[in-house]
């Protein structure tokens, strides 16, 4: 009796499509087709930049797995497209702004792009030598399976021996050997070959004893099939447990058959360990998909609390800068919650995106405002910088300094200037400010120590005239000699201008006065003379000698006009004939008498003011 070892036999045998017994990659026992290496190798690109874009295109071409590089390409395209698409829209936006016609637009590609552009090129066209390659091969395939059906065949209608049975074993380790063709002869290949093999047993009782021997070791090799796929069910990798399942199937289906009466249970055991790894891999499925739910639905609520900043204004820097920080917190929180519905993926992530750049958009309208804001800043402190070097070897030390420290006044109302320049702008205005005012101390420092020795010098002189008194031994001569040295000596320090100045009016009036054989006219001559010396050298000397003029000329109108009524007096008591005439008139002859005493005084003081004039 005609064993029934064929696929198809197999198949009508259980009720099962042979397809779905040896299916492809992924494939259950019920014809469900899940795409499991989609789901695991699902990634969130919306992120990316396109640096981003182009380093993961560059590190594909070292990945050996063509379906899984084809499929993040198919992925990363569109996004890529997008960001690109954004980047012309802007750039014709901003050419439009500046004046310019769309008609003249003209986007240049950037060297990223060119660069994603190249690797996504060389990618599909390895693909494209890859698949060329496989059918090829396959086409290759399909010339030595017919080659050898050929020889099958001809096992089938030769003569049987003790050499036809090895043939036959050979022809079917050839055949096993030769990898897939293509998938329109896969049916018809199969096809013939069971048939020439069911042939080949069926003509050759003679060889029965080997056959069943054959079927042992089948048998035995099926066996071993399924406590492998039995252990796949608990691996923990259900994509790996999946893929290494179809490999398994891969083998089963070129494996001899057995004999009739273990075959449907060496089937059942082997699909029901299948199932196992299938009934796995739909409950990660499932979880997967609530998963997946589960995050769309975060997102969705982020998509919602990033859209509340697309109206976000301000004219502080601080308030712009809390709000991004918020905002770089909300992208890792969406980042964080990982992948959603593939359905779904396409559309949220350009609400959130777009809201998310909408912000950034509003921020660089702001900064952009504030740089030329601080642009107007820059150019008005260069100008007092500029200002600020011409004053700088200025030694007109007061005035340049209440000039330079005016500038300082506006340097700081000005405002920020861009910040990459900030230091640079302060470091050259304050380099122009210390540069006068380090000058200014050392001038300064000179002038405190030769004030300092002019302090001493003019202390030396109080000191001879203090001497002078105490011993009475000075003369007027030394008296105008020494009065010329205090005087010519020059500035001491202010704190001590007084106390100098009191010390050595105080020690002239009591040299003077110790001056016993020098008469008083000589004395006050003397004194003007002194007082005159003293005016000479002050710098407003000549207003003060034009207002000491004046004052001396009204006192001379008014010491004539008093001594011309004191002689007027004088005539009238003259002819008064009461007892006490004597007595008045003597009084006014005293009075004119001081008064022209007073008179010859003042008008010798005014020669000697209008000589020293």
């Amino acid at each position: 009796m005609r064993e029934m070892e064929s696929n198809e036999e197999l198949v009508a045998l259980k009720g099962v499509p042979e397809s779905e017994v040896f299916g492809t990659a992924g494939q259950n026992t019920n014809g469900a087709m899940v795409e499991l290496e989609e789901v695991v190798l699902a990634q969130d690109y919306s992120h990316f930049s396109k640096g981003d874009f182009v380093d993961l295109l560059q590190s594909l071409a070292h990945q050996p797995d063509l379906k899984k590089t084809d499929a993040v390409l198919r992925e990363v395209k569109h996004h890529f497209d997008e960001l690109l698409d954004l980047e012309r829209s802007e750039a014709l936006k901003k050419f439009i702004d500046e004046g310019g016609s769309p008609d003249d637009f003209e986007f240049r590609p950037s060297q990223q792009d060119i660069a994603f552009d190249a690797n996504y090129k060389l990618l599909r066209d390895r693909k494209a030598e890859h698949h060329r390659n496989q059918e090829e091969a396959k086409n290759e395939n399909l010339q030595k399976k017919n080659l050898l059906l050929e020889e099958l065949r001809a096992l089938v209608d030769g003569e049987d021996n003790k050499h036809s049975f090895d043939k036959f074993k050979e022809v079917q380790q050839k055949w096993k050997a030769i990898g897939g063709v293509p998938s329109a002869q896969v049916r018809p290949l199969w096809a013939s070959y069971h048939a020439l093999v069911d042939r080949f047993y069926d003509n050759r009782n003679i060889y029965f004893e080997l056959k069943e021997l054959d079927r042992k070791k089948n048998l035995e090799a099926k066996i071993e099939l399924c406590v492998r796929a039995e252990k796949l069910a608990l691996n923990d990798k259900i994509g790996e447990a999946v893929r290494e399942l179809n490999e398994l199937h891969e083998e089963y289906k070129h494996v001899g058959p057995v004999a009739r009466d273990e075959q449907d249970a060496v089937w059942e055991r082997f699909k029901k360990a299948s199932d196992a790894v299938y009934h796995r891999r739909d409950a990660f499925v499932a979880n997967l998909n609530q998963e997946l739910t589960k995050n769309l639905d975060q997102k969705v609520q982020v998509i919602a609390e990033v859209a509340e900043y697309t109206s976000f204004q301000s004219d502080r820097i601080k308030e712009w800068n809390q709000k991004t920080s918020q905002i770089i917190a909300l992208q890792k929180k969406w980042e964080i919650i990982g992948a959603v519905p593939r359905a779904k993926a396409k559309d949220i992530n350009k609400k959130f995106w777009s809201s998310f750049k909408a912000f950034f958009s509003n921020k660089g309208t702001f900064f952009k405002k504030l740089d030329e804001s601080r642009q107007q800043n820059l150019e008005l402190k260069k100008g007092l910088i500029q200002q600020a070097e011409a004053l700088k070897s200025n030694i007109d030390w007061d005035k340049t300094a209440n000039e330079l420290k005016a500038l300082q006044a506006k340097w700081k109302d000005i405002g920020p200037v861009p910040e990459k320049l900030r230091e640079s702008v302060f470091a050259e205005f304050k380099a122009a400010c210390d540069y006068f005012f380090e000058q200014r101390r050392v001038k300064f420092e000179e002038a405190d120590k030769e004030q300092a020795d002019s302090l001493l010098k003019k202390e030396a002189i109080c000191s001879e005239l203090e001497r002078m008194v105490a011993e009475k031994t000075g003369t007027l001569g030394q008296l105008r000699e020494l009065q010329r040295s205090f005087h010519a000596i020059g500035f001491v320090p202010r704190q001590s201008v007084n106390s100098i100045k009191a010390r050595f009016t105080i020690a002239m009036d009591k040299f003077m006065g110790s001056l016993e054989q020098v008469s008083q006219e000589d004395k006050d001559k003397a004194m003007l003379e002194i007082q005159l010396e003293n005016l000479k050298s002050d710098p407003d000397a000549s207003h003060k000698l034009h207002t000491r003029e004046q004052a001396l000329r009204k006192k001379i109108a008014k010491s004539e006009n008093d001594l011309a009524t004191l002689k007027n007096n004088l005539e009238f008591f003259a002819r008064s004939k009461s007892k006490n005439a004597d007595e008045l008139r003597a009084d006014v002859n005293a009075k004119i008498e001081a008064s022209t005493q007073e008179l010859v005084q003042l008008k010798r003081q005014l020669k000697l003011l209008k000589a020293a004039m």
